[in-house]
């Protein structure tokens, strides 16, 4: 049997914790064959070097990162930590998955009311990178998006990169946006999610949360190698 190891950031919000703790038994529930542990690459403990050393020590191990898209975490922390041992492999990161923009879809529309206006223009909120990869899999994560909405979408990075999200509200308004909706593309409430708050957007949707489809990609990158 492989260990499937869901390794997230860590946050010090409650709402945050108590997400990612309700996706991993999503997952636990879509592979009841499967022993299924957390870790995280920061703020919390159990660490990914230490799980990774630990569970490979009983079993192969994959590591799937709860995270949207590559990084440092990804190509530092998670390399690292399963480096020296055979049995270790990892996955890709969530965001780029098609299924990760229908639920953003399905939170903006929440956001709207189901009502999409004329003037509207979307601005997907993501956490941003140092990686250049990021870049590429926030872009697919648009792209997905953009099939499934009828209002443009444009990017902006709440770290790290740019434009920064507040920047992209105010160039959607200055294209002449009657209402800008940041769409979160975080998986849990957090420090980020308040960033995204404090942007400038007229409407923000709330964080993909454990929503079932996030729990698939997950089984379906574990799946994958």
């Amino acid at each position: 049997m492989t260990t499937l190891i869901a390794c997230s950031h860590g946050t010090d919000s409650a709402a945050g914790r108590t997400t990612i703790i309700r996706l991993v038994e999503r997952v636990r529930e879509l592979l009841p064959d499967v022993r299924v542990v957390q870790a995280f690459v920061d703020v919390q403990t159990p660490a990914i070097r230490d799980v990774v050393a630990e569970e490979s020590m009983k079993d192969d191990v994959v590591v799937v990162p709860l995270l949207l898209s590559a990084g440092h975490h990804t190509a530092v922390d998670i390399a690292e930590a399963i480096a020296g041992h055979p049995g270790a492999r990892r996955t890709e990161p969530l965001g780029s998955h098609p299924l990760v923009a229908h639920v953003l879809a399905t939170r903006l529309r929440a956001a709207v009311s189901g009502s999409w206006r004329a003037g509207d223009r979307v601005v997907l909120a993501a956490a941003g990178s140092s990686d250049p990869a990021a870049a590429a899999d926030v872009d697919a994560a648009a792209e997905h998006l953009r099939a499934l909405i009828p209002a443009p979408v444009s990017v902006g990075f709440i770290s790290a990169m740019r434009p920064r999200v507040a920047d992209a509200v105010a160039g959607s308004r200055g294209e002449g946006a009657g209402r800008v909706i940041a769409a979160s593309h975080l998986l849990a409430p957090g420090f980020f999610s308040g960033l995204v708050h404090e942007a400038g957007a007229d409407v923000v949707s709330a964080p993909l949360g454990a929503d079932p489809r996030i729990a698939q990609v997950v089984v379906e990158r574990f799946r994958a190698v």
